[in-house]
C-alpha cells in the first residue's frame, strides 16, 4: 500500500475526490482508510463556488470521516489577505454569489461602479457574461488592483471540464493591458504558507495527491514534497518534465490503498 510510506497527506478535491456532484469510485474508502493511520490529512481546493462548510457537508454526507477544519480553499486564503490588507475597501468580483458574500463577511464592500472599485477579483463564475467583463475592465483601467482567487484555466465536472478563472484573466489582460498582480490559490506562495501553517511547518513524510500538473504537482515540487498525479480529473497536456513531474502517476486515488 503506497500510503503506508507517508504520515501526512494533502488531497485536491475536484477531479481527485469528486467531479461535480459525482464522487469518484472508492475515494471515500480511500480517505477513511488513510485517515485512520495519518498524522495529518487535509483537503485543498482552488474552487470558490461553494464555501468550506459546503464541501465538508458534501463529503460527510458521502461517508467521509473528516472535520471541517481539514478543508482549505482559495477563498479562505484570499479572504484572510484582503481582511488584513484591504479591510473596508470596495471590490468587484467576477465570481459567484457565495464567494462575493464570503468577501463581504471579511469586511470588504461590494460595488459595480467602475470609478469607485478599488480591487477587481477573478475566480470561477458559471454566470460569467460580457457585462461583468466590462465592469471589471473599466475598473482596472481606472486604477483598481487586479487579483485572482485562482488561475485554473478549467474546472473538472461530471462530463468533462468548464471554463475557469484563467481564461477570464487572459481576456482582461488583453482588454486592459494590465497584468494580474497576485493570485491566492494553488500553487501560489500564499496557499503554500497556509498549508505549512496547518502542518505546523513540518512537511516531512508528506504526500500531495491531485489531478493537475500546473497547480497540484508544481506546488508539491515547490514545497519539496512527494506527489501523486491521478487521471480522474483534468486532461494534462503539459509535458511532464522538470517542475511538473509527479513522484507517482495513478489511475485514481484508490491505488493509494491497494
Amino acid at each position: 500500500m503506497l500510503f503506508r510510506k507517508y504520515r501526512k497527506f494533502i488531497f485536491d478535491l475536484d477531479g481527485t475526490i469528486y467531479k461535480g456532484n459525482w464522487i469518484i469510485e472508492g475515494a471515500i474508502e480511500t480517505i477513511n482508510t488513510i485517515k485512520k493511520f495519518a498524522d495529518k490529512l487535509i483537503f485543498v481546493s482552488n474552487k470558490t463556488t461553494d464555501l468550506p462548510e459546503d464541501y465538508f457537508q458534501f463529503l460527510k454526507s458521502a461517508g467521509a470521516k473528516i472535520y471541517q477544519d481539514d478543508i482549505l480553499t482559495s477563498a479562505i486564503v484570499i479572504g484572510n489577505y484582503l481582511k488584513e490588507n484591504f479591510y473596508g475597501k470596495k471590490f468587484y468580483s467576477i465570481g459567484e454569489k457565495k464567494f462575493i458574500n464570503y468577501l463581504l463577511n471579511c469586511g470588504l464592500k461590494y460595488s459595480e461602479e467602475s470609478d469607485k472599485i478599488e480591487i477587481v477579483i477573478i475566480t470561477l463564475d458559471r454566470t460569467f457574461n460580457f457585462s461583468k467583463l466590462e465592469i471589471a475592465a473599466n475598473a482596472l483601467e481606472n486604477g483598481a488592483r487586479f487579483f485572482a482567487a485562482n488561475i485554473d484555466d478549467t474546472c473538472p465536472v461530471e462530463n468533462g471540464e468548464i471554463t475557469d478563472a484563467g481564461s477570464i484573466i487572459s481576456q482582461l489582460e488583453q482588454r486592459t493591458h494590465k497584468k494580474l498582480e497576485q493570485h491566492f490559490g494553488k500553487p501560489s506562495q500564499f496557499m503554500q504558507n497556509h498549508i505549512k501553517k496547518m502542518f505546523d511547518y513540518d512537511l516531512k513524510n508528506t504526500l500531495l495527491i491531485g489531478d493537475r500538473v500546473s497547480t497540484d504537482i508544481y506546488m508539491a515540487n515547490q514545497m519539496k514534497i512527494d506527489s501523486a498525479l491521478v487521471e480522474t480529473g483534468v486532461k494534462n497536456f503539459e509535458n511532464l518534465t522538470n517542475d511538473f513531474t509527479p513522484t507517482y502517476k495513478l489511475k485514481s486515488v484508490c491505488e493509494l490503498i491497494l
